[in-house]
């Protein structure tokens, strides 16, 4: 809410408040001229009081944690602000020492302690306000400051998937082209398509689960160039997809992990992938046999990757379960769409 329109919420609710006790204190008839100068004289010394406070007082001491000065200035707004009170009171003694047809006699102290602490009520509520409105905006920045966290840890997750998986993807087609294969131009090209959607199609925060469907299976496509088509994958995909979208590339390193750990030439125990999908919820798992010779000198930074994006993206939303056998290494995930 920008200043203006605050400024016009508190006249509003200041009018309404002193109309309404104006309105209470005639007993529900005409407001009278005793009426108008209590509430209206001595309502804007109390506003007056409440706004000193919040506007000046506590933004100038509390803020700074000068407490001692900041109790000093109060205490002495209170007792300016009961003085100011009890000159007006005196100024119209008919009106407000004098009650029931002047059969009763309110005298200095009695009005003085009464002023006084209408004083250190208004104090009260105007230091409330404070502490709400900044508790308020504290928390504000401090959820746009979380979220702007999250946003360049995001951005800075996802900038490592990019060369973690150029760097395996030139990899394999080094090796295409160091064995003269036929088959390298080809790969070229699968890997242009990949890195397309990676820079460009996977910008937004979700993206049809079709397209990254089609994303992973460029890729497999792509090892299995490398292997000479010797590689051997089980892809299985059920359940309705097109209509379903998911965070982009968070599939991706479970594949990349079963090829570079995996043993992907075993024509009886292929990798084997399946991606099903029921109402909003994706279950994906990728089983592969585990192979002792592919270690990954980098300290898999494509599965801590995911890891950390899920807990980003997707709190309490899905479940990662993975069994890290002797010879199998089989990864499940099931998601919230």
């Amino acid at each position: 809410m920008n200043k203006s329109r605050q400024i016009l919420l508190h006249i509003f609710i200041w009018t309404l408040l002193v109309l309404m006790f104006m309105f209470l204190g005639s007993g529900g008839k005409n407001p009278s001229y005793t009426s108008l100068v209590i509430f209206v004289y001595f309502g804007i010394v109390n506003i007056a009081v409440f706004y000193t406070n919040y506007l000046l007082i506590l933004p100038t001491f509390l803020n700074r944690k000068r407490y001692v000065w900041c109790a000093i200035s109060i205490i002495l707004l209170v007792i300016l602000s009961t003085f100011i009170k009890c000159g007006l009171a005196y100024y119209f003694y008919n009106i407000v020492m004098v009650r029931n047809e002047g059969k009763y006699v309110m005298d200095f102290w009695q009005y003085f302690s009464s002023a006084f602490f209408v004083g250190c009520v208004f104090i009260f509520l105007s230091t409330v306000l404070k502490f709400i409105i900044d508790w308020f905006m504290n928390e504000k920045i401090k959820t746009k400051l979380e979220n702007e966290k999250l946003t360049s840890e995001l951005a800075f997750l996802k900038s490592q998937i990019n060369p973690h998986f150029l760097f395996n993807s030139l990899n394999n087609i080094y090796s295409l082209a160091y064995q003269k294969s036929d088959k390298t131009p080809e790969a070229v090209m699968k890997l242009s398509e990949i890195m397309r959607y990676m820079l460009y199609e996977s910008n937004e925060a979700t993206v049809k689960l079709d397209d990254e469907i089609r994303y992973l299976q460029n890729y497999i496509e792509l090892q299995k160039l490398r292997f000479k088509d010797k590689a051997y994958i089980k892809f299985e995909i059920d359940g309705e997809t097109n209509d379903k979208r998911i965070t982009p590339l968070i599939l991706i390193s479970f594949v990349e992990n079963a090829f570079k750990h995996g043993i992907a030439t075993d024509k009886d125990n292929p990798i084997k992938i399946v991606l099903n999908v029921s109402s909003n919820k994706l279950f994906f798992q990728v089983v592969n046999r585990k192979s002792v010779q592919n270690k990954d000198e980098t300290g898999g930074i494509g599965l801590l990757n995911v890891k950390r994006r899920l807990d980003l993206l997707y709190d309490g939303e899905f479940r990662l379960h993975i069994d890290d056998h002797e010879s199998i290494y089989n990864c499940e995930l099931y998601l919230d769409l």
